[in-house]
């Protein structure tokens, strides 16, 4: 054997869900809808068991799909992704704000719309002090899931020319300032 040749080792997943007909680049599709030969994985992710093994995901996203799953199925769906993502492995989403009209257009949307809040829970130490009637240790359709969370906005082409300050006056005070919520989660 060439010592320099290493054999490829086990190769994690890059899954795109409810991608559409346009996966990111560099991502396997996943959708409900075979829209063409790029949606990789037919999968109804309502499933209450995603078909991937265990820590087999290195990096997942979610653009404009979470949205469209009830409360209950984004739970499902969270701790499902949590326990197919590898230890530090990466989910990048994008929801609409929840204080902007694209939250609320499209009937296919499922209530509630997605606050800031909602990562707090995503978190099993915050949960623990904080909502502890929101774990699956004590509510069986509970979070099991725990991500650190960091989140920011797409905001409005005309707020960018505006100052700093008066961009984070509009994104506190004002509907229809921030566009879309931008999150990472890592799983921890």
């Amino acid at each position: 054997m060439d010592p320099v040749f290493k054999p490829l080792e086990n190769k994690k997943l890059k899954l795109d869900f409810g991608c559409g007909p346009n996966p990111a680049e560099g991502y396997e599709g996943v959708d409900i809808i075979k829209f063409n030969d790029k949606v990789k994985h037919l999968i109804d992710l309502r499933n209450p068991v995603l078909p991937f093994e265990d820590e087999s995901v290195e990096t997942a996203r979610a653009y404009h799909f979470i949205e469209h799953l009830t409360a209950n199925e984004r739970v499902t769906f969270l701790n499902e992704l949590y326990r197919i993502l590898i230890p530090g492995g990466k989910f990048e989403m994008a929801v609409p704000h929840w204080a902007s009209n694209r939250a609320y257009g499209d009937p296919t949307h499922q209530w509630p719309p997605i606050s800031e809040m909602w990562f707090y829970y995503l978190n099993k130490e915050w949960r623990k002090s904080q909502a502890p009637h929101t774990d699956i240790e004590f509510n069986e359709k509970g979070y099991s899931c725990n991500f650190k969370a960091t989140w920011g906005y797409s905001v409005r082409q005309d707020l960018l020319v505006r100052s700093q300050e008066y961009q984070m006056n509009a994104l506190a005070n004002y509907k229809e300032a921030c566009l879309d919520t931008l999150a990472t989660l890592i799983k921890e």
